[in-house]
């Protein structure tokens, strides 16, 4: 067994943070023991400290990408950061969005072997839909599955009433992407990607949108950037062609509506529930609703004081507040 005064280091050591000098000793320990022929506990502490110098150097790699991440000076007022542990398997989408995002994802992977052959992987996507509809949570889940930052650009710090300084802003971004690999979110893209021909915005707006076009244009970073709005019909049409993918959304079918609530209720029973009665209530809500729908019933069944059965009583109930909030879409 260790010395007295091996156990004493160990924990002055561990006391004061001195990583290096408690694996120093714990290996001391370790040759002492297999010098008086206790091969196998040897080993095991051996093992033991191999997985802790792993464990603390990853959490010291963490860290340091956190806090390197974190935007600083003029970036903190223009972009969010985050990471994510959302994952595509949380989702509930159609299968052809599905598989077009698995695409995505296969080709950010794989962007070696791309590059391998003169081809590049898709790294622009524009996404358009209801409110509602998982354009947002779509870049969580690419953040979560690719283990990169989210950075959400904030338009409030974007878009200023001064000439020239908006585009001057969004340098700062691409400047961002081209050297910060990450995902970078544009939501309510229609602020800045209206069409040019409405005349509606003159000046500052139509400069940005200029601006934006040409900054496209250049950009060949590794970064993603996600482009998302309710209104795709309001965007200037020469946005369309900067982008390598435009993902439609749209209000969920009566597929999706049970699967949103079954996966969103998983840890709960169903009590006598006719599926096609609650998914007919619930046409023409959006994900997000469904969501806010599913959350109310559990909450109403939690604390009533019951079991963790839910009735189509309630989860009907629960759609129809939803329907009659005056704020579906």
């Amino acid at each position: 067994m260790a010395k007295a005064e091996q156990l004493i280091e160990l924990l002055k050591s561990h006391i004061s943070g001195d990583d290096g000098r408690f694996y120093a000793v714990a290996m001391q320990v370790a040759a002492h023991e297999a010098q008086q022929g206790h091969e196998k506990v040897a080993q095991e502490l051996k093992a033991l400290i191999d997985l802790a110098k792993e464990r603390q150097s990853a959490i010291r790699t963490q860290n340091a990408v956190v806090s390197f991440i974190q935007p600083k000076g003029e970036l903190a007022n223009l972009l969010s950061a985050e990471y994510t542990n959302v994952t595509f398997s949380q989702l509930t989408f159609l299968d052809g969005l599905r598989e077009r995002f698995a695409r995505i994802i296969l080709e950010q992977r794989q962007q070696q072997t791309l590059s391998s052959h003169g081809l590049k992987a898709r790294r622009k996507i524009l996404l358009y839909g209801p409110p509602g509809t998982g354009k947002t949570v779509t870049a969580s889940a690419l953040a979560g599955e690719l283990k990169l930052p989210l950075f959400s650009i904030r338009l409030d710090g974007l878009i200023t009433k001064f000439m020239g300084e908006t585009a001057g802003k969004l340098r700062l971004i691409f400047d961002a992407i081209r050297s910060t690999r990450a995902i970078y979110l544009f939501d309510e893209f229609d602020a800045i990607g209206g069409n040019r021909s409405l005349g509606n915005d003159v000046g500052e707006i139509r400069r940005v949108l200029n601006s934006f076009l040409q900054f496209m244009e250049q950009d060949n970073s590794d970064s993603l950037i996600i482009a998302a709005t309710n209104h795709v019909q309001l965007l200037d049409t020469a946005l369309f062609r900067r982008f390598d993918d435009v993902i439609q959304y749209d209000i969920p079918d009566s597929k999706q509506i049970e699967a949103l609530i079954r996966n969103r209720l998983h840890s709960f029973k169903f009590k006598s529930v006719k599926w096609a009665n609650v998914v007919g209530r619930a046409q023409g809500l959006s994900h997000a609703e469904i969501t806010r729908a599913s959350d109310e019933a559990a909450k109403q069944c939690i604390l009533s004081g019951g079991d963790t059965t839910i009735s189509e009583r309630l989860l009907i109930s629960a759609i129809d507040e939803r329907k009659n909030s005056g704020f579906h879409t």
